[in-house]
């Protein structure tokens, strides 16, 4: 009888998750956690397993985080994996509860990512700016600008890529990284994107002991 690992692993080869969206602003196509979970089900019937997602609000230097968690059981053991995504302090157009579930769908993508083994290195939403790129409105001469932290160079990015992959808690790295240093919207992409793998792994690596 197979373990619950070989069934798993034999999911992650077989799964073909599509990239079921397309998002008109940046002209690409991207998939949900929805595609996701719509492309597994038949998989996890298949082998006799059960996906369970839940979410948890953590607060860590000040910012607030939904942390999701993707298992997966046979009704004896379990594995699972975790993801992050930060709520935006506030979204033109969505109310509170909305900017809540967008960062729970988001977390709970990266979370069956790690799961599934599926690489969104270069997906959308490490790229995806949404607009934050465009060039800001004018500031009074008089107001000091992002409290005056430094700005970080690339020297300072690839320093704290490293800081949060070698943390014992990726997500407070990445809270204090932030929090000493400006970031640009896609370094700060891309710092959120090693949280989450760093994460997996971590998750992955203490299920083989």
């Amino acid at each position: 009888m197979k373990t619950i690992i070989h069934k798993l692993s034999d999911v992650q080869a077989r799964l073909k998750a599509p990239k079921g969206q397309f998002n008109s602003f940046g002209k690409y196509k991207y998939r949900s956690c929805e595609d996701i979970v719509e492309a597994v089900k038949p998989l996890l019937t298949e082998y006799g397993l059960a996906l369970v997602m839940s979410d948890s609000i953590v607060e860590t230097g000040g910012r607030v985080y939904v942390h999701a968690t993707a298992i997966v059981s046979d009704g004896d053991k379990e594995v699972s994996a975790s993801g992050f995504a930060r709520e935006e302090e506030n979204k033109k157009g969505m109310d509170g509860s909305q900017v809540t579930g967008a960062a729970s769908s988001y977390a709970r993508k990266y979370a069956l990512n790690g799961l599934f083994c599926i690489d969104d290195g270069k997906d959308s939403d490490s790229t995806n700016t949404h607009g934050r790129n465009a060039p800001a409105k004018p500031k009074a001469t008089t107001t000091q600008t992002t409290q005056d932290k430094p700005i970080a160079d690339e020297d300072t990015m690839d320093k704290a890529v490293a800081f949060i992959q070698n943390s014992k808690n990726p997500q407070q790295a990445y809270a204090m990284s932030v929090k000493k240093y400006t970031f640009t919207p896609d370094q700060d992409s891309e710092l959120l994107e090693t949280v989450n793998k760093t994460v997996a792994a971590k998750g992955a690596k203490s299920k083989k002991k």
